[in-house]
């Protein structure tokens, strides 16, 4: 069975950082890519960024791009979102996910994740 628990959400001023992180249980951590997705209240599910399983390669959602930094450490079977220059818009459920292995070709889809963390609240306020 694969857990994914996030921490280190909270609420920080527009213009702070915060780091979120993701830690794994159970099944090869290091063979999985992995992923940070958000959903703010009311719309859909949107992928944040992404990380291969050596962590060699990573993509980032347009938005986020320049500001928001994905990395890996495999031997703690753990991932990073690290946040900076918040902005009050990116205020969501942030949530990590895990694929074993991608299908279709876009690593940006909900569709392509096998497991789900219960997420981690992040606000920005103004």
């Amino acid at each position: 069975q694969v857990q994914l628990v996030e921490s280190g959400g909270g609420l920080v001023q527009a213009g702070g950082s915060l780091r979120l992180s993701c830690t794994a249980s159970g099944r090869t951590f290091s063979k999985w890519a992995m992923a940070w997705f958000r959903q703010a209240s009311g719309k859909e599910r949107e992928f944040v960024a992404g990380i291969t399983w050596s962590g060699a390669n990573s993509w980032y959602a347009a938005s986020v791009k320049g500001r928001f930094t994905i990395s890996r450490d495999n031997t703690k079977k753990t991932v990073y979102l690290e946040m900076s220059s918040l902005k009050p818009e990116v205020t969501a459920v942030y949530y990590c996910a895990a694929s074993l292995q991608y299908t279709s070709g876009d690593p940006s889809t909900v569709a392509e994740y096998d497991y789900w963390g219960q997420g981690t609240q992040v606000a920005v306020s103004s």
